[in-house]
């Protein structure tokens, strides 16, 4: 019987050509085998209707109220996505 199976959660996209690649390195020394389990939403709801949505949700309203304006574009750092 083999060693104990380890579990490791990572994120990453599948691509028109189905394959897989993960939004960060595996911390684990290669070359070896493992066993991929995929986790999925299936949904036909792009990412601009589910925007969209949100923008139009009454239970987001009260982010349009005066009190909650408080930032501005001089708060903060810029972020450059390195990818």
């Amino acid at each position: 019987m083999g060693a104990p199976l380890k579990a490791l959660e990572v994120m990453g996209t599948i691509d028109e050509q189905r394959r897989l690649h993960l939004d960060e390195p595996l911390p684990i020394i290669g070359p070896s085998r493992v066993r991929v389990i995929l986790m999925f939403e299936e949904s036909d709801i792009d990412e601009r209707e589910w925007l969209r949505a949100a923008v139009m949700n009454p239970a987001f309203a009260f982010l349009k109220e005066p009190e909650e304006d408080i930032s501005t574009l001089a708060d903060g750092k810029p972020f450059y996505d390195q990818r």
